[in-house]
């Protein structure tokens, strides 16, 4: 169900913005590039 809804949720997304997606459920490496006041790293010990 989740797998559904990232898939529905970036397409909707990508009729607006350009979008770039991985596969759902992955670890990735990615690059990002802060330009913003504020940037907020999210962290878990669960894996």
């Amino acid at each position: 169900m989740a797998a559904a809804f990232y898939d529905a949720f970036n397409q909707k997304l990508a009729q607006e913005v350009p979008v770039q997606t991985g596969i759902f459920g992955a670890d990735m490496q990615v690059e990002l590039v802060n330009d913003g006041p504020v940037t907020i790293i999210l962290d878990t010990k669960n894996r």
